[in-house]
């Protein structure tokens, strides 16, 4: 065998442009731009995957595009998108972080190939796949240059939605190609100061005449509480970074995987509740904080909530419960007194098909008036919304636990899968919960009672716990200190299901 004294002759040379080549992609725009990149504790690309990915884990795929100049055109480094595998936590993924150093992080041909490249081997491979987005969208350049064939990431990540969780986390200003692709994720963070938009200010204000800052275009504010957009909002890119982390580790790796769980870690155990009693007022009509009863629930320090500032009625969150990951969906009576809003009711049917997708348990901690009444939220398509949601809901193939605490009124309580012999797992009630088409008093109003009418549907709504009970529409009236051990028996019920190989959605039917 040869040894090191006899290479063939000519490697060194080639060795040598590898080496000067991959210097030039890891420099990216140069000092300048990238000293401008860091200002404010703001990352570069390749430090983002280095925050969000585990030690030595990359793998980079493609750093090599974009280093050939073009006619007139210079080199792009990594043609200004960093991407390919890595690890968090030690499981595997895809990763492309858009480089804003170079050419502002616009989309060239290579880069639109790159992109396809990384999606397609997250689909191929059954790992999430994450997107770290500020780029200013297609390359004017590309209008000079002809490409073989055109591949559309966006077809791609189409085909990836509900089979491998998707993330996307605007860190700067993201328009275009590659706004769109961070709409098409499962989960969207932005970080304070960064701004998400079709175009940006000077083509809107060419456009339409309107004059407009990119933050009131697009913000994190106006995308976390106004529109929808956006799931979360984050101070910092480490935070944001460290929030997707979190994230991906209630979910499995893809939809032919179940979600990973830890029955022995710290603080799976069942325990009694004994504060909720002093949380929750037996008084239907007085508000009280539904977080602080997740937080008890939950196993401590494991509640990551989702959109907390857009239909703010009903929270939404990722928790564990003994160990196992579960999707909670619960009213807030601090808001609104917990009525279902069309925005609430909106994002908690893109959450729902999410928790199916991936098998994830969901827990329903019902107490609302129903779903929102009035000509302003008639206006807003609250009943269509409310639709969504209770198609989302019904259709559910994963484990789903309900629980009133206090009330649920006509078509509320069927939004938060209270219907009974409706897939439940597990239907369970508080003592005292009042029930029917609508509040007692709110329906003596409507049909005119008089005094005894009034007074009887009152009795009726007072004993609706127990007439229930007696009709099976739940199937135990609970201590509400035993909240938390009977989830978590019910959830331990239903593990003869990871005998089938679970597999993605598949649904029939249109969404309303």
């Amino acid at each position: 065998m040869s040894g090191s004294g006899d290479r063939s002759p000519g490697w060194e040379a080639l060795l040598e442009q590898l080496a000067a080549r991959r210097q030039e992609a890891r420099a990216m725009g140069g000092p300048e731009k990238l000293e401008r990149q860091h200002r404010g504790a703001r990352l570069d690309a390749r430090q983002r995957i280095a925050a969000l990915c585990d030690k030595r884990s990359f793998q980079e795929i493609g750093a090599l595009v974009g280093s050939i100049p073009r006619g007139d055109l210079p080199p792009a480094p990594a043609d200004a998108i960093v991407g390919g595998l890595a690890r968090v936590e030690g499981r595997p993924l895809v990763v492309a972080a858009e480089d804003f150093s170079v050419q502002g992080g616009s989309i060239g041909l290579g880069n639109h190939a790159k992109r396809v490249r990384l999606a397609r081997l997250a689909l191929q491979e059954r790992v999430p796949l994450v997107l770290l987005l500020e780029g200013a969208g297609e390359r004017v350049s590309n209008a000079l240059e002809r490409y073989p064939h055109a591949p559309n990431d966006l077809q791609v990540m189409a085909q990836l939605s509900g089979r491998v969780p998707i993330v996307a986390v605007v860190l700067g200003a993201s328009a275009g190609h590659g706004a769109l692709t961070g709409l098409l994720a499962d989960f969207v963070v932005m970080v304070e100061g960064a701004a998400l938009f079709t175009a940006g200010p000077p083509i809107v204000a060419q456009a339409v005449g309107e004059q407009v800052s990119k933050e009131e275009l697009g913000g994190a504010r106006l995308h976390t509480h106004e529109s929808g957009v956006a799931h979360a909002a984050a101070a910092s890119d480490a935070e944001a970074l460290a929030l997707v982390r979190d994230y991906l580790s209630y979910f499995p790796s893809s939809a032919w995987q179940r979600p990973p769980r830890d029955e022995a870690g710290p603080d799976t155990q069942a325990r009694s509740l004994d504060d909720l009693l002093e949380i929750v007022p037996t008084d239907p009509n007085r508000p009280y904080d539904m977080r602080s009863v997740i937080t008890r629930v939950a196993d401590r320090g494991a509640f990551l909530q989702i959109q907390p500032d857009y239909g703010a009625s009903l929270l939404l969150g990722l928790a564990r419960l003994g160990g196992w990951p579960v999707g909670i969906v619960a009213n807030q009576p601090a808001v609104q007194a917990g009525s279902i809003t069309a925005d609430a009711a909106d994002k908690a049917a893109h959450f729902l098909e999410l928790m199916d997708a991936f098998h994830l348990p969901v827990v329903f901690l019902a107490d609302n008036p129903g779903v929102m009444a009035g000509s302003r939220a008639e206006r807003a398509g609250t009943l269509r919304s409310a639709a969504r949601m209770f198609a989302a809901q019904s259709r559910l193939r994963s484990p789903k636990l309900h629980v009133t605490l206090r009330k649920a009124y006509g078509f509320g309580s069927s939004l938060m899968a209270m219907n009974p012999f409706d897939g439940q797992t597990l239907t369970l009630a508080f003592p005292g919960s009042s029930l029917g088409a609508m509040p007692a008093e709110a329906g003596s109003d409507a049909v005119r009672a008089g005094p005894e009418a009034r007074e009887q549907l009152a009795e009726a709504a007072a004993s609706g716990t127990w007439s229930a009970a007696d009709a099976l529409s739940y199937d135990r009236i609970i201590d509400p200190r035993e909240l938390r051990t009977a989830l978590i028996d019910g959830l331990r019920a239903t593990s003869a299901r990871d005998a089938a190989a679970p597999l993605p959605a598949a649904h029939a039917g249109v969404r309303p």
